[in-house]
Order: C-alpha cells, then structure tokens, then sequence
C-alpha cells in the first residue's frame, strides 16, 4: 500500500487527501449527517506481540539523521517520557481486533549500503530485494529507507512509501519502503514541514528535529507501520479495493491535531525554543509529529492533541 497512494509493491499508502475538496450544490439546503469511517476487518492475521524492525539504508544518511529515526522507532515503547507520546499513539494499534497483548516494536539488524549497489533509481521489484537483506522472519519488518538522492517508482508521483509482503522460501515476511524527499517533492511527501504543491499556500511547521527530509520520513515511517501491523497480508484492516486501500492511518491522511481540514494539519503543539510544531514526545528528548489513526472502538480518527 502506498503511502499518498502517499503509500506498494504490494500495498501503497499516501492518499494526498489534504487536497482533496468536495463541492455540492443544490437548490435546497440540507443538513448531511457524516457518516462513521469504518475499516472492515477482512479476517488475517495481524502482526502481535513484539515486532522486530529490520533496517536497509540505502544511499547516503548521516548519524544524525540514522539516529532520528532509530530514536523514533525506539520511542514507539512504553517508557519514562511526557505525555502526549509516541508510545500512546502506537498504543491504538492495540485496539485493533486480533492484536493480542502489548504490540511493541524491537529494532533488529540495520543494513548500511551507502554504495548504491543497486544505482539511484529503484524499481518496485528491487525494493523487495532490497527487503529481504532483512531475513525471512514472519515476525519481523524489514523496513528500506532510501536517501534523498534515490529515485524509486512513484516516489513523489502517488506515494512517498509503502509496505507489503513477499515470500522468502516457505515464510511470508512484511516489508516497507520509505524514501527522503527533501530535494525531490518536499510539498508532497514532508507536508506540512513545506508547503504543499497544490492548495492554499499557508506557512509551513517548523520541523521537530531540525530536517524536514526526516520529519516527513519520520510521518510517512508512522504510516506504514500502522498499516503493516493491521493489515499486513492485505486482508486484515482497511476499506475500500485491496490493491488502493484506506488503512490506519492513511483512512486519516492530513490530520495531526484538533480541527484539521484540507490544507490545514490542526492545532499541535509548539516548541518555545525552537518554534517547531510536534505532537508527540519521544526517547531522549526528541519530539515528532505524528499522524492521526484511525480508533475501532470509536470509529473516528484520533489524534493526541
């Protein structure tokens, strides 16, 4: 699912809702109750328990950058930080029927090609390949992340990643891809750290962690893995055609706080030193701003703040 698809070989998730907008005329005016959004569960099996995150690098990240996302993936766990946080966002995946127990995440093996042993444009089936350095674990997603000077198919086009599964030998594993978009299509695929490529041109947040290529990483990484926990075989959660489903977070694409609409994340909260906008408190005091997702026990997307 691709993500604004904003994300697949498999699955792509990113659905560019934020600029979608629904005109209706009629000579009578009438009052239109909104009807409850709805992700059907489609009766497979969903990832449980601890969930290892394996890592391909694929081109040039700096420490720095490797760190922010580490820590992020880190701060999905329960642990000693402000509230609201990481840890209580990923905790709605809990809720999602067929996810026994606490679901945590663990970070596994990190790959690190900064060779580009595959060249600087990717096709669908070479992410897959990419993926599979990660091992064959069905517990386990195997997670390639691709610097900001690495083209893949439909990067920047109708995703900014995507999650799916393949088979290595007898086992079936998840993976998902996930690529920097800083120099490529920043008002895309790191909205609302750039201002958006269609729609009202409002000022866009300041990045929590100082890089608007990661931070949009960081939103699009959030994506995929709450889509490949709770569907990802492709007939777990999600609405709409299998192949161009609505999933987690992609059923909510363009909200991150109270009152959002299209072009507008929402009221999230402000850093008074840095005047970066997050949403969420993580590990070592790093802060991010992560997406809405959608909640089965009240049908509704559901924000921190």
């Amino acid at each position: 699912m691709a993500v604004n698809d904003r994300f697949a070989p498999g699955k792509s998730m990113f659905l560019p809702i934020f600029f979608l907008f629904i005109f209706v005329s009629s000579s009578t005016a009438a009052l239109v109750q909104e009807q409850p959004l709805v992700l059907k569960y489609h009766n497979g099996a969903l990832l449980r328990g601890t969930v290892t995150v394996n890592l391909i690098w694929y081109g040039k990240f700096t420490p720095t950058q490797r760190s922010i996302i580490v820590d992020f993936l880190q701060s999905l766990n329960p642990g000693k930080t402000a509230q609201p946080s990481a840890a209580s966002w990923w905790k709605t995946t809990e809720k999602y029927k067929g996810v026994a127990g606490p679901s945590t995440l663990a970070v596994g093996k990190q790959f690190i090609d900064e060779k580009y042993s595959m060249g600087k444009s990717l096709k669908n089936s070479q992410l897959v390949y990419l993926a599979a350095r990660g091992g064959h674990a069905a517990g386990a997603i195997n997670v390639v992340l691709t610097a900001k000077d690495v083209a893949v198919a439909g990067f920047c086009m109708n995703r900014c990643g995507t999650h799916g599964s393949s088979r290595g030998g007898a086992t079936r594993f998840a993976y998902a891809w996930v690529g920097n978009s800083e120099t490529q299509c920043p008002g895309y695929c790191a909205w609302p750290f750039h201002q958006p490529l269609y729609g009202p041109q409002t000022p866009p947040l300041v990045a929590p962690n100082g890089d608007v290529g990661v931070d949009g990483m960081v939103i699009n990484l959030a994506t995929v893995l709450a889509g490949t926990v709770t569907n990802p075989f492709n007939n777990g959660y999600f609405q709409g055609p299998a192949t161009a489903p609505l999933e987690a977070v992609t059923a909510c694409t363009g909200v991150f706080g109270s009152g959002a609409y299209p072009g507008y994340p929402g009221s999230v909260l402000t850093d008074k030193t840095t005047g970066a906008s997050y949403n969420a408190h993580g590990l070592n005091g790093r802060k991010y701003l992560l997406p809405a997702m959608w909640d089965p026990l009240t049908s509704k997307c559901s924000t921190l703040v």
